[in-house]
C-alpha cells in the first residue's frame, strides 16, 4: 500500500463519467511508470466492466479504480463489495478464456481520495478463492 502526492486531481466541474477518466488515467501513468502493460482499459463482458487490465512478466492484474472526493465516510478500498467483486471475478474469466491466457491472475485496487491527493494500490486485494 502506498500514498503518493500525484498531480493535480481537482475535478471541479467534471461530471461522474469524467472523474472516472480521470481516476483511470491517473491509475494507467502510476501503472506504466511501475513497469506494468496495459493490455485494455474498460474491457465488458457483458453487463460486466473492468477498469484496466496490465500486465507483468508473468502475472495479468486486473484492476478496480475506485475516486472518491474525500476519505471522511469511508476508504474507495471499501467500495469493492463482495458483489463487485464477483463480477470482477466473472468479466477476468472471460477475458482469460478469450485471450487464451496461461499466467498467474492477481486482482488490485486502486483508490485515490481528491479532498488530500492520496493514492492508495492494493496488490492481491481479493482472490475468486478467498483471502
Amino acid at each position: 500500500m502506498c500514498f503518493v502526492r500525484y498531480y493535480s486531481m481537482t475535478t471541479k466541474n467534471m461530471n461522474t463519467v469524467e472523474k472516472g477518466k480521470r481516476g483511470e488515467d491517473i491509475a494507467v501513468k502510476y501503472l506504466v511508470e511501475r513497469g506494468y502493460k496495459i493490455k485494455k482499459r474498460n474491457y465488458h463482458a457483458g453487463h460486466k466492466e473492468i477498469d484496466i487490465i496490465a500486465e507483468l512478466p508473468d502475472t495479468i492484474v486486473f484492476v478496480e479504480v475506485k475516486w472518491r472526493k474525500e476519505s471522511i465516510i469511508s476508504s474507495p478500498i471499501d467500495a469493492v463489495n463482495y458483489r463487485k467483486q464477483q463480477y470482477l471475478f466473472k468479466a477476468a474469466n472471460n477475458y482469460v478464456i478469450r485471450n487464451n491466457i496461461d499466467k498467474n491472475v492477481r486482482f488490485d485496487v486502486i483508490g485515490i481520495i481528491e479532498d488530500n491527493f492520496s493514492f492508495e494500490h492494493i496488490e492481491d486485494a481479493f482472490s475468486p478463492f478467498g483471502g
